[in-house]
């Protein structure tokens, strides 16, 4: 077993990567994938070789948008694969190869909810699932919004987009319906309590919106 860090500085996330025996790609569709690594792992009687299935995902970047009154925009989106209408905050996938993700999440932010930001900066990095997937999340934060008229934005809302309502709920009262088990979406989850934590900084010590992913 590892030692325990001595430090507080010291607990950080940071890369490290087993030796993989083999890999085989189990399923390919048209956003995820799964493969099959035999990785060497730590044993009980020594370093033994296990099987560790990995879903691969593009990734993606969701944009907790605050507005002068420190109101959250909120749009609600059909989710088959749990079966409910959830309220989340504007995302997408990177599905565009060399897109900067700031730039994709100005996109998101205007062709879902029809919002331009002035102000943009990092606000929290995550990886959802990472027992079983390699799905990367960064969550910006954007103020100084503006309203751009439908007729303006160049993008048709089909499928689950179609119908997609935008609420605005004041910060706290976001806080309160993710504590309270009314709000489920992990990326919505996430940027919502980092927008509280942030707030309560003032607003200090924020990332830019080009800070590198560690």
């Amino acid at each position: 077993m590892s030692a325990p860090p001595d430090r507080v500085e010291e607990v950080c996330d940071r890369p490290e990567r087993w030796e993989v025996v083999d890999s085989a790609e189990a399923f390919r569709g048209r956003i995820v994938g799964v493969r099959v690594d035999r990785v060497r792992m730590r044993g009980a009687a020594g370093p033994e070789v296990v099987a560790r299935e990995v879903v691969t995902h593009p990734g993606s970047v969701g944009v907790v948008a605050i507005d002068a009154d420190d109101r959250v925009l909120m749009i609600r989106q059909y989710r088959h694969p749990v079966g409910r209408l959830l309220w989340e905050v504007p995302a997408g996938l990177r599905d565009v190869p060399g897109e900067a993700l700031r730039d994709l999440a100005a996109r998101e932010l205007l062709e879902e909810a029809g919002y331009r930001a002035e102000r943009w900066h990092t606000l929290v990095d995550v990886f959802p699932s990472p027992g079983m997937a390699d799905e990367r999340i960064r969550v910006f934060l954007a103020r100084g919004l503006t309203e751009v008229p439908p007729e303006e934005i160049d993008f048709e809302r089909v499928h689950e987009e179609a119908d997609m309502p935008v609420a605005w709920v004041p910060l706290e009262e976001a806080v309160a319906k993710v504590l309270g088990g009314e709000i489920h979406n992990a990326l919505a989850v996430n940027g919502i309590l980092a927008a509280w934590a942030a707030r309560a900084r003032g607003w200090s010590g924020l990332r830019p919106p080009d800070a590198p992913e560690e």
